[in-house]
C-alpha cells in the first residue's frame, strides 16, 4: 500500500479549460481567462444591461456638454446653433468611449458589468481602431433614423421602425461565428467577458 502524501499532485483541470502550454501563456495585456483563440463573450443581455447603464451614465455627460456649450455660445434657443451642438455633442460622446476603450477597455458600465474591449487578436485597442469602432457603432441607429426620414415617418411608425433595426441588430450577433456584434466585426474589435475579475 502505497502513502497517498509521497505521490507527486496531479493538476486537476477542469473539462472547460482548455490546455495551455507554457510557451503559449498570454500576455498580460489580455484579461486572464481568455484565450487569444477561445474568447469567453458575454451574453446579449449583459451588453444589453451595459448599454442602458451607459445610457444613463451619458446623460450627465452630455447635460453637462450641452451647459458648456450653450453658456459659451450664449445659445438662446434650442433651435439656436442647432448644428453646431450637434457636431459638438457627437464629438464629446466620441472623446468618452475612445478615452476610456484606448485606457483599460472598459468604460464605467463595462467595468459594472464586467466587458473588455480588446481588437480581434485579445491585444489593447488602439486608437485608430477605437475611433473607428466609435463611427461604425452609430449603424445602431443611422440606417433606421435615414430609412425615417426618406418615409416621412412620424409618431408610433418612426418609434416601430427604429425599435426594430435596433432589434434586429442586437440579435444579428446570434447569427455571427463570433457571436460579436456587426460593427464589432467591421472594426475589428470584440467584447469579451471578465467575470472573476
Amino acid at each position: 500500500m502505497t502513502d497517498s502524501a509521497t505521490q507527486p499532485a496531479t493538476p486537476h483541470r477542469s473539462p472547460a479549460t482548455p490546455h495551455r502550454s507554457p510557451d503559449t501563456a498570454p500576455s498580460p495585456d489580455v484579461p486572464s481567462g481568455i484565450e487569444p483563440d477561445g474568447y469567453a463573450v458575454p451574453t446579449l443581455r449583459r451588453r444589453l444591461l451595459s448599454m442602458l447603464y451607459e445610457s444613463l451614465l451619458l446623460f450627465g455627460v452630455l447635460f453637462l456638454a450641452g451647459y458648456l456649450f450653450s453658456a459659451l455660445t450664449q445659445q438662446r434657443s434650442g433651435l439656436m446653433h442647432r448644428h453646431a451642438m450637434q457636431a459638438w455633442l457627437f464629438l464629446v460622446l466620441g472623446a468618452y468611449f475612445v478615452w476610456f476603450w484606448t485606457h483599460g477597455g472598459q468604460t464605467l458600465a463595462m467595468k459594472t458589468w464586467k466587458i473588455r474591449l480588446v481588437d480581434a487578436q485579445g491585444q489593447p485597442v488602439h486608437t485608430a481602431r477605437a475611433v473607428a469602432r466609435y463611427a461604425l457603432a452609430w449603424l445602431w441607429v443611422l440606417p433606421a433614423m435615414a430609412l425615417d426620414w426618406g418615409l416621412g415617418l412620424t409618431g408610433w411608425g418612426s418609434v416601430a421602425l427604429l425599435t426594430g433595426w435596433v432589434v434586429l441588430w442586437a440579435l444579428a450577433m446570434r447569427v455571427m461565428p463570433d457571436h460579436q456584434f456587426i460593427h464589432d466585426r467591421l472594426a475589428g474589435t470584440r467584447l469579451v467577458s471578465v467575470l472573476g475579475k
